[in-house]
C-alpha cells in the first residue's frame, strides 16, 4: 500500500515536470530547489516543537516532495531515480547496522555511536569529523563537530574543565576587546561561544533550541513590555531605559 502511495506521488512529480506539466515546475533545478529543502525541513522542526502532529504529517509530506523533487530532477539529467535514492538508504543503514544485520555486538547507544563513525571512516571519510555540512546553523554544526571529535576520545570526561574553558575564553575577548582590532575580537567570540556549546553536551541541553527558547521568551516579554507602555499611555521611543527595564522587571516577576 505505502509502495503504490509513494508511486503515486513519483507519477505526479513527473507529469508536473512533464511537456504538460506546470511551468514553474519544469524550470526547476537542484540549485533553485535548495531554499524550499531548507524552508520544508525548519517547518517540519517548527510543527515538532510545537507538538502540533496534526500538521507535522502535512509538514513530513511537503518535506518528501522535496525528495522525490530532487529525484525526478536527476532522473530526467540521467544521474539517477527515486528507486536509487531507496537503494542507497537501504544499504547504508544495513551496513552501518552490524549489530542488527550481523554478527557485531553492541548494546548500547554509545557504542553505536562510536562504531558508526568507525564505519564510516573505513567507507573513505579521511577524517572523523568530515561530513558535517557547512551550512548547518553554527550551534549545531559545533555540537556536531564536537560530538564526533569525542567519538576518538578527544573530549573532555566531565563538565568542570569545560568551564574552566569558558572562563579562560571569556578573559580571552575582553583581552581582545581592549586590544580594538574587530578580526581578533570576532574570533574571540566564536570560541567563547564554542566553548559554551561544549558544555551543552555536558549538561544534556541542545544549544540551538536553547538559544531558539531565549530568542522567544525575549520577543514574548517585549511585546509586553510595549503592550503594558502603551496601556499606561507611554511611549517606548519617548520613555528612558530605566522605565522600560522597570516594566520588564515587573513583567519577569509575574511569570510563572
Amino acid at each position: 500500500m505505502v509502495e503504490k502511495k509513494l508511486q503515486k506521488l513519483i507519477d505526479i512529480m513527473a507529469t508536473l515536470r512533464g511537456p504538460d506539466g506546470c511551468p514553474w515546475d519544469r524550470e526547476q533545478t537542484h540549485q533553485s530547489l535548495k531554499p524550499y529543502l531548507l524552508e520544508e525541513a525548519y517547518e517540519v522542526l517548527e510543527t515538532l516543537d510545537q507538538e502540533d502532529y496534526d500538521h507535522f504529517k502535512d509538514e513530513l509530506g511537503d518535506l518528501l516532495l522535496q525528495v522525490v523533487f530532487h529525484a525526478q530532477v536527476a532522473k530526467e539529467a540521467g544521474r539517477f531515480d527515486m528507486s536509487d535514492v531507496i537503494d542507497a538508504i537501504n544499504e547504508k543503514l544495513i551496513r552501518r547496522h552490524p549489530h542488527v544485520f550481523g554478527d557485531v555486538n553492541i548494546t548500547t547507544a554509545e557504542e553505536q555511536r562510536i562504531h558508526w563513525e568507525k564505519i564510516k571512516k573505513k567507507e573513505g571519510k579521511k577524517s572523523v569529523v568530515d561530513g558535517v555540512p557547512r551550512n548547518l546553523p553554527a550551534l549545531i554544526r559545533a555540537k556536531r563537530v564536537q560530538s564526533k571529535a569525542s567519538t576518538v576520545g578527544f573530549d573532555w570526561g566531565e563538565a568542570a574543565p569545560v568551564w574552566e574553558k569558558i572562563d579562560e575564553e571569556t578573559v580571552e575577548l575582553k583581552q581582545a576587546i581592549q586590544t580594538g582590532n574587530q578580526a581578533t575580537v570576532a574570533e574571540e567570540f566564536g570560541d567563547l561561544l564554542f566553548a559554551l556549546v561544549n558544555l551543552s553536551r555536558f549538561i544534556h541541553v541542545d544549544p540551538e533550541d536553547a538559544l531558539q527558547q531565549g530568542v522567544n521568551k525575549f520577543i514574548r516579554r517585549f511585546q509586553r513590555v510595549e503592550t503594558t507602555m502603551k496601556e499606561d499611555g507611554k511611549s517606548m521611543s519617548e520613555a528612558t531605559l530605566e522605565e522600560m527595564d522597570a516594566v520588564w522587571n515587573r513583567i519577569k516577576k509575574e511569570e510563572p
